[in-house]
């Protein structure tokens, strides 16, 4: 605790030096040519974060786009053709800006409020800084360091309860890109697309004509767990009134709850279990060929939604209004005795634990399947 505090002393100190030197991250650019966003969270923001790269190619089509981030979405972001560079941030504050220096990036904007994050790319002396300031609610994300740092910067209104990557999107509006269009884009290569298929055809599995439903049993942040129990029921009546073919992912951590549901699952129910069998860029393609994706809100689940694959969320205690995938074929499950979600995208660390656990427990295995049925018919009605 000790040396984190005196970590932000120091890099506050240096960032103040500079800012007496340089002065603000607001200076007036033409049109940018080396264009970097910063998002330091998980998979699936990381996901909700690619409209971003296209509104700026859309509007700036001969700059390079930088994305920072951790080395996962570095993995999942590959093949994106919206990005040129991915630079991994290893908690390295002083190499990370020598390499962000180098590259003489005209403009940058950090998604999520983040002390470290934000004087990165203002130590790196980037002429031009865009940070959110979150509106209509708290964000623990939000400390004093941050703040004070964001007044040498433009900010940039988060407002929570908003749809979260809309409001990213507010953050390219410095540069004068002023876009709405949210759908989300990533990309798999056809190495990782012909390992699937052969996958598929070990498993006699066939895309153009099964019922493939992918079933993430696991999260990250296990707050949000719901149950090996209940996805093993909700795995049973997909096998028993659907014959679908089911497919469970997970990596090496999420082992303990696949466990667990396979443990409750009938004898009679067949499914196939590839967690830690393959590499993101296999999951992408696995993924692309679903039919249905259920499990919590997660990353995967923003996967599915990116390549169009129908989605259950199970969202538990987060606001299903700020992230979770929203359309005609994309369903959330939550209580409906809950006053307000416990969860936010911009707030996932200061809440009532207990309320949150039981804006989790009590949606039912019944509630996930009456979605389900709903969804099977509206997908029925679209294929008719």
């Amino acid at each position: 605790m000790k040396n984190a505090k005196l970590r932000i002393i120091v890099i506050l100190s240096l960032c103040l030096f500079r800012f007496f030197i340089k002065g603000k991250a607001t200076k007036k650019i033409g049109a940018p040519r080396k264009i970097l966003i910063a998002q330091m969270a998980k998979m699936g923001d990381m996901v909700c974060t690619t409209p971003m790269f296209r509104a700026v190619k859309a509007n700036y089509p001969k700059s390079k786009v930088y994305v920072l981030g951790n080395g996962i979405n570095k993995e999942l972001l590959d093949w994106n053709p919206d990005i040129d560079r991915y630079i991994i941030f290893k908690n390295n504050f002083f190499e990370t800006a020598r390499i962000l220096r180098e590259k003489n990036i005209d403009f940058a904007c950090l998604t999520s409020p983040g002390f470290v994050g934000l004087a990165l790319l203002y130590f790196a002396g980037i002429p031009l800084i865009s940070a959110p300031e979150i509106k209509n609610g708290f964000s623990p994300y939000e400390t004093k360091s941050y703040k004070l740092l964001r007044k040498f910067v433009i900010s940039a209104p988060h407002y929570m309860g908003n749809y979260a990557p809309r409001e990213y999107l507010k953050l390219l509006e410095p540069i004068h890109v002023f876009a709405e269009d949210t759908k989300k884009h990533l990309f798999f290569s056809s190495a990782g697309e012909q390992r699937v298929s052969d996958f598929f055809l070990r498993n006699n599995a066939r895309p153009d004509f099964d019922f493939i439903v992918i079933i993430a049993p696991s999260a990250g942040n296990k707050i949000k767990l719901w149950g090996g129990n209940k996805f093993a029921k909700v795995a049973d009546y997909l096998y028993r009134h659907y014959n679908a073919k089911i497919i469970i992912v997970g990596a090496k951590n999420d082992t303990e709850h696949i466990n667990e549901m396979l443990c409750f699952l009938d004898k009679n129910t067949k499914v196939i279990n590839v967690a830690e069998a393959f590499a993101i860029d296999e999951l992408k393609a696995l993924i692309s060929k679903a039919n249905l994706f259920i499990s919590v809100d997660t990353g995967p689940l923003y996967i599915a939604e990116a390549f169009g694959v129908p989605t259950i969320d199970i969202v538990g205690p987060m606001d299903e209004c700020e992230q979770p995938p929203a359309g005609e074929f994309n369903r959330v499950v939550k209580v409906k005795n809950r006053k307000k979600p416990e969860l936010h995208i911009m707030n996932a660390r200061v809440y009532d634990a207990k309320e949150a656990r039981r804006q989790v427990e009590e949606i039912t295995a019944g509630m996930v399947t009456d979605e389900l049925n709903k969804l099977v018919d509206a997908l029925k009605k679209r294929y008719a």
